[in-house]
């Protein structure tokens, strides 16, 4: 039972670091980015051809700052202008960026599946009631929370992370207040997206790279903004954590209705608490 339970803490650490990314380009351009399941496997991917080229670590932070690069492009061109549309436009905006994105990966990178080691730093295994554990997933638990705190003191601690977590919850008194709102948005959208990498990068020793594996990880990412709460970034970090065991326990004890399950539990926490776990910009 102990290892189904750190499993389940490594896809929901994942999808922390993917969702959270959510959260705050929602927060703060109340945009539904229907693309950041196509940026987290961007980021896999450009993981994968730079640590072929010059290791795993620097497969990371490449990725990152690629990503991060990437969403400062998608802000100024796409989130901006689309902040007062409809939300229907918006999302078939935001969809019709992750097909351009995967037909762009298809092309550069082929349809076939790819694999990344992990580095031989973490490639070894721990002995856990008789079981033996990878290291790299225990790695991966461990860069979840290091980004969770990150994220808190920032948000918490600094005077850039206060503005965001007002600015999350009323954008129009915040401005008022003589923030720059507009550059508050756009660095909180680059954010987002380099964390969309980051979650890409590390889970490509994880799973076979594809074009299409941004997909399920993105409905599950939906389902922990939702869950914990629309801007709510402690709300996303617990539902995280909570559809990331009961995704793990459902494809050992019941793979047929795995991917049912989070949505089961989504609709169960929205009929209790219909605004989420957690209220925005807590």
């Amino acid at each position: 039972m102990l290892i189904q339970t750190l499993n389940g803490l490594v896809y929901g650490g994942l999808l922390y670091v993917l969702a959270v990314g959510l959260v705050l380009i929602f927060g703060l351009r109340r945009v539904v980015n229907f693309a950041h399941g196509s940026l987290y496997m961007v980021g896999a991917y450009v993981g994968y051809t730079v640590t072929a080229v010059a290791g795993f670590w620097v497969g990371i932070v490449v990725a990152v700052l690629v990503l991060t690069g990437i969403g400062v492009i998608l802000d100024r061109l796409v989130f901006r202008p689309l902040q007062d549309e409809d939300p229907i436009v918006t999302m078939l905006v935001t969809f019709g960026l992750l097909l351009v994105l995967e037909d762009a990966v298809r092309t550069i990178w082929g349809k076939d599946f790819l694999t990344v080691q992990p580095p031989p730093l973490l490639a070894g295994v721990v002995h856990l009631t008789g079981t033996s554990f990878p290291v790299y997933r225990l790695a991966v638990i461990g860069a979840a929370i290091l980004v969770a705190i990150g994220l808190s003191l920032w948000l918490r601690m600094s005077r850039v992370g206060l503005y965001v977590r007002a600015s999350s919850v009323d954008p129009l008194t915040t401005g008022m207040q003589g923030v720059d709102t507009e550059f508050l948005s756009a660095t909180v959208v680059a954010i987002g997206s380099g964390l969309a990498g980051l979650s890409g990068t590390i889970s490509a020793p994880l799973v076979a790279l594809s074009p299409s594996m941004g997909g399920s990880i993105l409905i599950d990412s939906f389902v922990v903004v939702v869950t914990g709460g629309l801007g709510s970034f402690t709300g996303a970090f617990i539902a995280a954590m909570l559809i990331g065991q009961v995704h793990n326990l459902g494809v050992v004890f019941v793979p047929g209705a795995a991917s049912m399950i989070p949505l089961v539990l989504m609709v169960l926490v929205l009929i209790w608490r219909p605004g989420g776990l957690v209220k925005a910009g807590a």
